[in-house]
């Protein structure tokens, strides 16, 4: 018997929703957190890809009883009273576009791994009437272990859902004018609060293997493009170089340290550095590179050493967003309304 209009559950009004994702981070800067986090982040086919029966008993009997206290100790150096910097600042930029549409579109944040997790909060979007939702990985540059981990990952929760919600997908913007334009504005105003004047500036990207270039990933061209663009809208030549290898498989070259190295060996004595990879700064850019990067250039003879921030929460980062984002909701916002 059809339940009578009376007795049928309530329905929300038909809303759109954004979902920014980035890559994700430990709960805490310890070891335990830490482990969580690896383990759930090397178990991803799309970042490893080694079969699992290979893998995995690497990966638990050796990796995740030596790295995690050496990560911990790299995450309490960026920790701050609001947490991660990478969750507190996608936290910020969420709140930054919601506030920029209103109640118009509903804009969440998730992580890859870790918390808040993609399946939960696109659940948290539907229960709000999100019949419509844009799903927007923040990684300029395309490649498999990050923009389409975070597809698979939103495809595994809605394959969930009886009633599933329409879903678009931001795609890469490594050579979008507007990201362009706005990296441009961000570093031209760094360096010009430097008080020295850099020899070399040097883009580091996240390293990948060389496998996924030579398996058709578009990451390796992407990230040259990027710097191509970047460099003629600063009038500048940037050095390349790709930063974070792990384990013993040949990465994508030049290596951050080893261009570190070549630069303070070739005499080299300033230089300033930038991720234009990274939507974020995280522990990639404030340890790896603003840390260590300064010593390993230092010791090699550098002298003055600058990293420029991430574009962030900042408005020109913002507002680069938003355009990006309401591009790719034309013809929703019509029909949501």
């Amino acid at each position: 018997m059809t339940p009578s209009p009376d007795r049928h559950p309530a329905v929300p009004a038909p809303r759109i929703g954004v979902l920014i994702v980035n890559l994700g981070t430990p709960d805490a800067p310890t070891a335990p957190a830490v482990r969580r986090y690896l383990a759930q982040f090397l178990s991803d086919k799309r970042v490893v890809e080694i079969p699992s029966l290979l893998w995995q008993p690497i990966l638990r009997g050796i990796i995740l009883n030596v790295r995690p206290r050496k990560s911990a100790h790299a995450y309490a150096q960026i920790w701050t009273e609001a947490g991660s910097p990478l969750a507190a600042i996608t936290a910020r930029q969420a709140s930054a576009l919601r506030e920029k549409w209103g109640g118009e579109v509903i804009v969440d944040h998730a992580m890859r791994y870790g918390r808040p997790a993609i399946a939960e909060r696109i659940a948290a979007l539907k229960a709000q009437g999100c019949e419509r939702i844009l799903l927007a990985p923040l990684y300029p540059q395309y490649c498999g272990a990050t923009t389409a981990s975070v597809t698979d990952a939103a495809f595994a929760a809605i394959a969930a859902m009886r009633w599933q919600p329409a879903l678009r997908i931001l795609p890469p913007y490594h050579g979008h004018p507007v990201y362009i334009d706005a990296l441009a504005a961000s570093i031209s105003e760094s360096l010009a609060g430097l008080d020295f004047t850099p020899d070399v500036l040097v883009a580091s990207f996240h390293g990948m293997p060389r496998r996924t270039l030579e398996l058709g990933d578009p990451y390796h061209c992407h990230c040259q493009k990027t710097a191509r663009l970047l460099g003629e809208a600063l009038g500048r030549d940037l050095v390349i170089s790709f930063q974070s290898r792990f384990g013993r498989a040949r990465w994508l070259e030049p290596s951050t340290e080893a261009t570190f190295a070549r630069l303070g060996g070739e005499g080299i004595k300033r230089i300033a550095v930038v991720a234009p990879g990274f939507a974020a700064d995280c522990l990639e850019t404030l340890e790896e590179l603003a840390i260590r990067g300064s010593e390993q250039f230092r010791a090699a003879g550098g002298e003055r050493f600058a990293y420029l921030p991430c574009l962030n929460d900042s408005a020109a980062g913002v507002a680069m967003l938003e355009r990006l984002i309401a591009a790719e909701l034309e013809g929703w916002l019509k029909a949501g309304k």
